[in-house]
């Protein structure tokens, strides 16, 4: 298994897990249980960590195929920039989610005020997520990038890359 092929396995882990994480946390506040919250913060925690995966292996699936034929450079970088955000948002919800559970074991007066913070990241990670990955499916996915004049800038890009080879 190489770099790309670990890429594609755990970069979904992320934004299924802060989808799942929201689910569960939203419940638990909804129904004021602990058990529920602090089942969410571990999911939000894995979501971190699989993030930091994410990123590692990022470099080397990049390597891979930023010279592959209707793949320029742009695409990917505009993919790891918000990648790189989303990321960041994550490794924010996972520390808040370390203090959550904390606070929930100790009956911190605070713990609700870290659920609605936490609920407020996992919304905004949904949304990054969601960015992130159309990037991601643009790279390899030519059939569902939005702008058709870069899908025809790229393909001119080929055109140029098998004269040049010729």
């Amino acid at each position: 298994m190489n770099e790309a092929h670990l890429h594609l396995v755990v970069n979904h882990f992320p934004i299924i897990a802060t989808i799942l994480g929201f689910g569960i946390l939203a419940a638990g506040v909804f129904r004021k249980n602990k058990i529920i919250m602090n089942t969410a913060y571990s999911v939000f925690i894995v979501a971190a960590i699989f993030s930091a995966v994410s990123m590692a292996t990022g470099d080397g699936a990049e390597e891979m195929v930023e010279n592959m034929p209707s793949i320029g450079k742009h695409i990917i970088h505009e993919h790891e920039e918000m990648a790189e955000k989303l990321a960041l948002l994550l490794y924010v919800l996972g520390t808040i989610s370390i203090v959550g559970i904390v606070f929930n074991n100790k009956d911190h007066k605070n713990q609700n005020i870290v659920a609605y913070l936490a609920l407020f990241l996992a919304t905004c990670g949904i949304v990054l997520g969601a960015l992130t990955g159309t990037t991601g499916g643009e790279i390899r996915h030519t059939e569902i990038r939005s702008n058709q004049l870069q899908n025809i800038e790229y393909k001119a890009n080929d055109v140029e890359k098998t004269r040049d080879k010729d």
